[in-house]
C-alpha cells in the first residue's frame, strides 16, 4: 500500500463523512412561518434588500440566533448569489456554530467570487488546517506570499507566518502518520497522527485511520476513545462501529461488543464486518454461559470443558484467556487435581504476572499442601508493585505462615483428609467416616494399638474443626486448649466417650464442642 493511495483513501474517507451530513445541511430551514429558505421576506408586500437581510443577519448572529442569521445571508445570496461578501458572511454564521464542512463550502465560493481578497484566503487556510487538509492549506499560504511579494514588489513581512509553520508542520506529520501506517507501522503511525490531530479539530478520516493503528498497535483503550469521537459526531458511521465493537471484544467487555456490532448491523444489516464481530462473540458467550452454569452446578469436569472449548475459538483473546485459565484452575483445585491447577494458574502467569495470578498460584499450592511454595508465592505477592491489596496480601501470606507451621505438627485437616476451606457438614462428614474405620472396638488385635492413636488423632481434630471459635483459633494459629502440646487428651477412652457423644447427641458442631444439632445413629456390624 502506497503513500498516495492512503492519502486517496483519507480523501475518500472525508467525502464518505461530509456526504453522511444531514440532507438538508445545504438547504435553509423553514423560518417558523411556513416560508422555506429560498423565498425572499417582505414586509407590507415589499421585498427586502440583500443590504437589509445583511443587517438583520448581523443583529441575529450578534445575538446568537444562528439559525435565524443563516437564513437571512442564504435570502441575500438567493437575490446575490454573485456577491462575495454574502458567502462570506454565512461562512462567519456557520464557522461560529462549528459546522466546518459547510463553512468550507461557504468560504470555497466567497474566494472564488473575489480571489484576490487576502482575508478571505488566511481564514481558508486557517480552517482547511482545523479539517487536517493541512497540504492543501500550505498551498494557500503560499498563493498568499504570492500576493504579498507581488503586491509590494518584494519580500514581505507578513502576520501569518506562524499559523504557515503550523501548515507546514502538520502536513508533515500528517504525511508521516500516512506512510507509518502504509507500512504497518502502527505504533509510530499512532505518534504521528495524534502530532497532526493536535492541530485539527473536525478530521474524522485521520482519527479513524489513527483508531485502526491503535488497535493493530494493542492499543484498544485508545481505539475505544477515538471511535467514540467519531460516533459522536458521524452517528451512522459504520466503520466505527465495527471497530469499536472489535476493540470491546479485545478488552472482555463482550456484552458491549455485541451493542456496538448490532448498531452497525442496524445501518447495515449484510455488513460483513458487524456480523462476523457479532457471531464470534455471541458464540464465546455462549460457551462461557454454559461453564457458568455447570460450575452453579458444581459439575467442574464440565465446567473445564466448555472453558476450554471457548478458549480454542480466539487462541490470540488474552483478555478473555487469563481470568478463565484463573477459573480452570479453581475447579482443577475442587477436584483434587492439584498439578493441574497449579500447571494452568503459571500459564496465566506466563502471559504476565498479576496479583490475581499470584493469589491463585498461593491457593493452589496451599490446597496442594505445598505449603513452603505457597509462603513464597504470597511473599512474591507482597513485593509485586503497583499494590493497592498489601492488606490482603498480608493476610494470605499469614494463613500460609500458619498452615506451614501446622503442616509440621498435628494437621487437623490432614488428619480428617478435608481442605481447610471445608464447610461444617464435610467436616462432619469425614469424622463419621473415620471414626467408623478406626473405631478400636472394630479392628483386629494386632491393628489396635494403631487404630487408638488414629481414632485419639481424629477426635481430637473433630473436637477442634467442628467447633466454630476453637476452628477460627486453630486457623490463625492460636493454642486451642490450655496446655497446647498436640493436644488436651491423650486418653482414648475418652475419645471413645466422645464418638458415643457423636453417635447419640448429634455430632457437635458449630460451636457447642459436641452438643445440640441433628440427632445420628451409627450402627457397628
Amino acid at each position: 500500500m502506497t503513500a498516495s493511495f492512503v492519502r486517496r483513501l483519507a480523501v475518500a474517507s472525508l467525502l464518505y463523512l461530509a456526504s453522511s451530513k444531514d440532507a438538508g445541511g445545504a438547504a435553509m430551514a423553514d423560518d417558523g412561518h411556513g416560508r422555506g429558505s429560498g423565498t425572499h421576506q417582505q414586509t407590507g408586500g415589499q421585498q427586502k434588500t440583500p443590504g437589509k437581510l445583511r443587517s438583520l443577519g448581523e443583529v441575529a448572529l450578534s445575538e446568537r440566533r444562528y439559525e435565524e442569521a443563516a437564513r437571512y445571508y442564504q435570502q441575500a445570496i438567493d437575490l446575490e448569489p454573485d456577491v462575495a461578501a454574502n458567502h462570506y458572511k454565512l461562512f462567519k454564521v456557520r464557522n461560529r456554530q462549528r459546522k466546518l464542512g459547510e463553512a468550507l463550502r461557504d468560504l470555497t465560493r466567497a474566494l472564488e467570487l473575489d480571489d484576490a481578497n487576502v482575508e478571505y484566503r488566511k481564514q481558508k487556510a486557517r480552517l482547511l488546517v482545523s479539517l487536517g487538509q493541512c497540504d492543501m492549506a500550505v498551498q494557500d499560504y503560499a498563493a498568499l506570499q504570492a500576493q504579498a511579494a507581488q503586491s509590494s514588489g518584494g519580500s514581505v513581512a507578513v502576520d501569518w507566518d506562524e499559523a504557515q509553520r503550523e501548515a507546514l508542520q502538520c502536513s508533515r506529520e500528517v504525511d508521516a502518520a500516512q506512510r507509518a501506517y502504509a507500512d504497518g507501522n502502527w505504533k509510530a503511525a499512532v505518534q504521528y497522527f495524534t502530532a497532526a490531530l493536535g492541530h485539527m479539530e473536525q478530521a474524522s478520516d485521520l482519527l479513524f485511520m489513527k483508531s485502526q493503528a491503535e488497535y493493530n498497535a494493542g492499543d484498544y483503550y485508545g481505539t475505544v476513545s477515538d471511535t467514540g469521537k467519531i460516533l459522536k459526531a458521524h452517528s451512522n458511521h459504520i466503520e466505527a462501529y465495527q471497530l469499536r465493537g472489535e476493540a470491546y471484544f479485545r478488552l472482555g467487555e463482550h456484552d458491549t461488543a455485541v451493542t456496538h456490532f448490532r448498531e452497525g448491523l442496524k445501518l447495515d444489516p449484510e455488513h460483513k464486518g458487524c456480523k462476523a464481530g457479532h457471531k464470534a462473540a455471541k458464540a464465546l458467550q455462549k460457551k462461557e454461559k454454559r461453564a457458568n452454569d455447570a460450575l452453579g452446578g458444581g459439575n467442574h469436569e464440565e465446567a473445564i470443558g466448555h472453558w476450554d472449548a471457548a478458549i480454542r475459538l480466539d487462541p490470540t483473546h488474552t483478555a478473555f484467556i487469563r481470568p478463565t485459565l484463573l477459573n480452570i484452575a479453581k475447579s482443577y483445585s475442587a477436584l483434587g487435581k492439584h498439578k493441574e491447577a497449579i500447571d494452568t494458574t503459571n500459564k496465566h502467569l506466563e502471559m504476565g504476572e498479576t496479583l490475581d495470578g499470584l493469589f491463585a498460584l498461593g491457593d493452589a499450592h496451599t490446597a496442594a499442601e505445598n505449603f513452603q511454595d505457597a509462603v513464597n508465592t504470597f511473599r512474591k505477592a507482597m513485593e509485586f508493585e503497583p499494590n493497592d491489596r498489601q492488606k490482603e496480601c498480608q493476610q494470605r501470606l499469614q494463613k500460609a505462615e500458619i498452615a506451614l507451621k501446622q503442616s509440621k505438627e498435628k494437621n487437623y485437616y490432614k488428619i480428617l483428609g478435608v481442605p481447610r476451606t471445608a464447610p461444617s457438614k464435610d467436616i462432619k462428614k469425614a469424622y463419621r467416616d473415620l471414626a467408623l474405620r478406626w473405631h478400636p472396638d472394630k479392628v483386629d488385635q494386632e491393628e489396635k494399638e494403631e487404630a487408638e492413636k488414629k481414632f485419639q488423632d481424629i477426635s481430637e481434630a473433630y473436637e477442634v474443626l467442628s467447633d466454630k471459635e476453637m476452628r477460627e483459633k486453630y486457623d490463625r494459629g492460636e493454642p486451642v486448649f490450655e496446655n497446647q502440646g498436640g493436644g488436651h487428651s491423650h486418653n482414648p477412652h475418652g475419645h471413645q466417650q466422645f464418638f458415643r457423644q457423636f453417635q447419640h447427641g448429634g455430632g457437635g458442631g458449630g460451636g457447642g464442642g459436641g452438643h445440640g444439632g441433628q440427632r445420628m445413629h451409627f450402627r457397628f456390624n
